[in-house]
């Protein structure tokens, strides 16, 4: 028997654990099971290449409640340990077993990680007593391990006979429920549901794969099927064989969608499509992204990406590693590479994060890519569930942004899709005003909207249908990249006014009947909200039009999505134009009209009707439209 105080920097090293090294005191099982997972994959190295003269045998893990005992116990089939190891690993804290595993047999296999040590240690944060019953693969005796959360342990022989190590953590009063299988349960599936050893948690019965029941008929020919035989066989909780561990030439698109389906039980919609990451230089990093259906209305939620370290999960926090705008994805990253604190749950931005972060961007672009290549008509399909995501990315990442140009689509209220190069080129002699301009069209509704895209239609116009929440701020940077292009909204004007040809429509009032109008108008008119404007156009044109000016309209769009330099613009109030056709005969009606409040009947209708076709006619006024159109009719 020895017995001794662990060789530690500070006086008592287990409130500190408690209270500092470990955010979360529920991954003390997953720190434990780690461990049980790196010794069996260790053991399994040495077989291979001839140092352990032992067979691996049926090496899974068991996890054991004993409520009664008040005790949880992690019991592996791993390498073990001697009581030499022992006092090595666990009672020098500040030595990594791994790192003098890795660094021996580094030249004979890559990729094995694990420590001992302070993942070991995690388990004073649920339990008041701490025992290691270990039995080594080399020919030496069992050690028996024991201490009660001071810096005292006594360390003696054991009887055990079996290879591995048992850890049997006596659970403190303030952690009982650590003890309830449900909550085990649960940890299990949050942490270990892809462990690489697999993991017993009690039994359960199942029928016999190797009995076959008889169906035997009584004298009425009446048939009678015997019951089906059960057999008690061990809980195994996990699947050691996810599909992102496999290349993508092994997997077939089923193999895919039923990961998806393991990974999200409760998600009803399957995925669109996905990207497998597979890359082993520079950096090592495996995993599956999953493109979800998202609604136009900006679903930012993140946390749908579970980071995992060799199988273990980390966090479902993967901020730092994959860029922002791809946070909307689902699926599963899995790097021994990306560094983390001492308790693995929260990361550390260095240059290899941002490298997994670049080549994730890369790989999304160019699947995204092959994908619009291979099959455009599919991806056009697809382009309203996925439009959120891409071009927030063409936002927030310059590289992405110049390799979307191949695949980012630009729908028409007609439901055409083109590129922007595409689009650029069907429109640029039509499009193109006096001062050399090419102006895009576009509408963000086409029921709101419908009579000012039926006026630009008219003239033989192409309209693009853009109306996702963050589109006036992709508009901007595809102005700012492209010289001479100019986005603008249906509404903002009337058509003549928003691509201005070298044409001009003479007004058929004189400057003396327009003074006299535009104070009729504007006495019946809000003036805090809308300007009034007088202008020249078509006679067909509707006589008086609503518009909203673009620059007005996107800084507030702009503000209201998050625009840093917008702040306060969505808090100023709405501001309009009433364009008024001085060419149109109503017009010239309102003139001619000496009554006054006949005048003002004619222009408060005329002004309702342009509110209506803006959808800007609500409540008490709305109320006496309808009641003044009756009696216009009677």
């Amino acid at each position: 028997m020895s017995k001794g105080n662990i060789n530690v920097s500070v006086e008592n090293i287990f409130p500190l654990i408690k209270k500092f090294l470990y955010s979360d005191h529920e991954i003390f099982l997953r720190e434990l099971i780690s461990n049980g997972t790196d010794a069996t994959s260790k053991l399994k190295h040495l077989i291979s290449i001839g140092e352990a003269k032992t067979e691996l045998g049926d090496a899974k893990i068991e996890i054991i409640l004993d409520k009664k005992a008040n005790t949880l116990t992690i019991k592996d089939k791993g390498l073990g340990m001697t009581a030499d190891e022992v006092e090595k690993y666990i009672n020098q804290i500040a030595f990594s077993g791994a790192e003098e595993f890795l660094d021996k047999y580094k030249d004979n296999e890559a990729g094995i990680i694990g420590h001992f040590g302070l993942g070991f240690y995690s388990a004073f944060m649920v339990a008041d007593k701490v025992e290691i019953i270990t039995k080594s693969f080399k020919d030496e005796s069992a050690a028996h391990w024991t201490c009660d959360g001071s810096p005292e342990y006594t360390l003696v022989e054991h009887e055990k006979a079996d290879r591995g190590t048992e850890i049997i953590l006596h659970i403190a009063e303030d952690s009982k429920e650590f003890l309830e299988e449900s909550k085990i349960s649960e940890l299990l599936n949050k942490y270990n549901r892809f462990n690489q050893v697999p993991i017993k948690f009690g039994t359960e019965k199942i029928n016999d794969p190797e009995f076959t029941p008889k169906t035997t008929k009584d004298k009425d020919g009446k048939e009678t099927t015997e019951p089906h035989k059960q057999i008690t066989v061990d809980k195994i909780i996990n699947n050691t064989d996810p599909a992102w561990t496999k290349k993508p030439a092994d997997l077939e698109a089923e193999d895919y969608t039923n990961f998806y389906r393991e990974l999200y039980p409760m998600q009803f919609e399957e995925s669109l499509f996905h990207i497998h990451l597979n890359v082993d230089y520079p950096f090592n990093l495996t995993g599956i992204l999953f493109f979800p259906k998202l609604s136009p209305s900006m679903d930012m939620q993140k946390d749908k990406i579970q980071l995992y370290q060799n199988q273990v999960f980390v966090t479902d926090n993967v901020e730092g590693i994959v860029p922002d705008f791809l946070q909307m994805l689902k699926g599963v990253i899995d790097s021994p590479d990306i560094p983390l604190n001492v308790s693995r749950s929260y990361l550390q931005a260095d240059g290899a994060v941002k490298k997994i972060s670049g080549y994730i961007t890369k790989k999304v672009g160019d699947k995204l890519a092959s994908l619009f290549k291979n099959n455009r008509e599919d991806f056009e399909s697809k382009w309203n569930d996925i439009k959120v995501i891409i071009e927030y990315g063409m936002l927030s990442e310059d590289k992405f942004f110049d390799k979307a140009q191949k695949f980012a689509l630009y729908p028409t209220v007609d439901n055409a899709f083109y590129t922007f190069n595409e689009f650029i080129e069907k429109t640029k002699d039509a499009q193109t005003d006096k001062d050399g301009n090419h102006i895009i069209l576009y509408a963000a509704n086409k029921d709101a909207q419908h009579s000012y895209i039926h006026s630009a239609k008219e003239k033989g116009y192409e309209v693009l249908l853009l109306d996702s929440p963050i589109i006036s701020h992709l508009m901007q940077k595809l102005e700012t990249s492209n010289e001479k292009v100019k986005f603008t909204r249906v509404d903002a004007d009337h058509i003549d006014n928003l691509i201005k040809k070298e044409d001009t429509v003479i007004s058929k009032l004189s400057d003396e009947e327009k003074e006299s109008l535009k104070p009729m108008i504007e006495n019946v008119v809000p003036k805090q909200t809308y300007t009034v404007q007088l202008e020249a156009m078509d006679s067909n044109a509707s006589p008086f039009i609503i518009t909203v000016p673009e620059f007005m309209r996107r800084m507030k769009e702009m503000s209201a999505s998050g625009g840093g330099g917008m702040m306060g613009m969505g808090n100023l109030p709405e501001m309009y134009n009433l364009v008024v056709n001085t060419n149109h005969e109503l017009i010239g009606e309102i003139l001619r009209t000496k009554t006054s409040k006949k005048r003002d009947r004619l222009i408060s209708q005329s002004f309702d009707l342009a509110k209506l076709s803006q959808n800007l006619l609500h409540g008490e006024d709305l109320t006496n439209f309808i009641k003044r159109s009756y009696e216009l009719i009677k």
